[in-house]
């Protein structure tokens, strides 16, 4: 997305340190609130998120409803 980490929070309506904390994997566990608040900011950008398949969970990005098809 080329957000920075301080506009993801401020996309999310969360602290710069919680967003580095889901980032980082460290410090004090990240509520689930906050982790739906994050992904909603980057599904609200375009971002569809993945379930586990067999081969992991992922993300990419949502396919244009205007692609053109072949």
């Amino acid at each position: 997305m080329g957000w920075s980490q301080a506009e993801l929070a401020s996309r999310a309506s969360l602290s710069l340190p919680t967003v580095k904390r889901v980032e980082g994997g460290f410090g004090p566990n990240v509520s689930e609130e906050a982790r739906l608040r994050l992904q909603q900011a980057l599904e609200s950008a375009g971002i569809e998120f993945l379930e586990e398949n067999g081969a992991g969970a992922g993300v990419r990005f949502r396919k244009s409803r205007h692609s053109k098809r072949k």
